[in-house]
């Protein structure tokens, strides 16, 4: 049944009365972000913002700032943007995340149009970087959107993710004098589909090798250890993906291990450290190992450059031979029709 208009509910007002726009439901795909370029200024910017998140560095600004402006934002834009050089699509003159994430929401948008028509529009922002959580929320206000499903693209809860990109939205809100209802998408790590997608992908990959891996790391991004102690879910959301995949493909323990990776700074953070773990495992005679990356729903510079060029450097240091990436679920067919899935179940009551 199509939604009432506002032009209906509308039908006698003055002359006078501004335009509105026939009522939509809006969803938003949210990813972490992406620097606008690789130089140095691109990057101070991203970075900038990325790290003076209060999510991400809880640590008291009069304590941080001076680090973070004078030394870190001093020389890090440097390296960062060798990095990200490395991985850049050229093509397009942007990031691969920004790539991917268009594509999910292009394919996302398909889907939604196959069973809503144009009463529901999809798009996706970024918490950091372009395009924004504020822009995208503000666009779709001017298309007519009264309510809101906002997708954080991380299947396991973490303050630093899936909270400070809700954060955002919900600021964006407070600058609205006529707020769209919002609904915030909670963590998915266990959705039968999305396990159904990564047990695929990994049986996938692994036909196609001559050799065995001997085992398979699934590697999450990391987080200080104080959050786990605090009550951050994190750990044991990414503790469970792994059991949960396991199972699927009817393994044993000895055949999957979790790993954490992109450390940062000097505090203990969420271990083992995947860059040190894969070392050790070719120095214990596991010479041919694979590695996958459940926390990551699009291919970035975290797996496309620290994964495949740091780690896998780590691993054939300490005699490891074969080193296979599995790419992240990406745009692929399994992981559209996922977020489709949730996607319909939140519009519950609302379509």
């Amino acid at each position: 049944m199509p939604i009432e208009t506002k032009t209906d509910r509308l039908a006698f007002a003055g002359k006078d009365h501004p335009a509105i726009k026939p009522a939509k439901i809006g969803v938003v795909l949210a990813n972490l972000g992406t620097p606008d370029a690789t130089d140095y200024w691109s990057m101070r910017r991203y970075l900038g913002q990325f790290l003076s998140d209060k999510r991400v560095v809880d640590t008291p600004n009069w304590k941080w700032q001076p680090i973070l402006q004078l030394i870190i934002l001093s020389k890090r834009p440097f390296s960062a943007g060798k990095a990200y050089q490395s991985i850049w699509n050229t093509d397009r003159n942007e990031s691969p995340l920004l790539t991917i994430t268009r594509d999910q929401c292009d394919a996302v948008s398909t889907e939604m149009a196959k069973i809503y028509g144009d009463d529901v529009i999809v798009d996706f922002a970024m918490r950091y970087g372009n395009p924004s959580v504020e822009s995208v929320i503000n666009k779709m206000r001017d298309q007519g959107v009264e309510k809101i499903v906002f997708f954080p693209l991380y299947p396991q809860y973490a303050a630093p993710t899936t909270a400070t990109a809700n954060d955002e939205a919900f600021r964006a809100l407070m600058k609205l004098n006529w707020q769209p209802a919002l609904r915030t998408v909670p963590a998915y790590f266990d959705h039968p589909k999305y396990i159904n997608a990564l047990k695929n992908s990994v049986q996938a990959a692994y036909e196609n090798l001559a050799v065995k891996p001997d085992l398979l790391v699934a590697s999450y991004h990391g987080m200080p250890k104080r959050y786990l102690m605090e009550g951050d879910p994190y750990h044991c959301h990414c503790q469970k993906t792994t059991r949960l995949l396991k199972e699927a493909l009817g393994w044993s323990d000895d055949n999957i291990t979790t790993t954490f990776q992109s450390v940062f700074g000097r505090e203990e953070w969420l271990g083992p450290y995947t860059v040190e773990h894969v070392a050790e495992l070719a120095r214990q005679g596991k010479k041919n190992i694979a590695i996958i990356s459940p926390a990551f729903s699009a291919d970035c510079i975290e797996t496309l450059e620290e994964i495949q060029e740091e780690i896998q450097d780590a691993f054939k240091e300490a005699g490891g031979e074969t080193f296979t990436y599995i790419p992240c679920l990406n745009d692929n067919a399994d992981h559209v029709g996922m977020m489709s899935d949730i996607i319909r179940n939140e519009l519950s009551g609302w379509i």
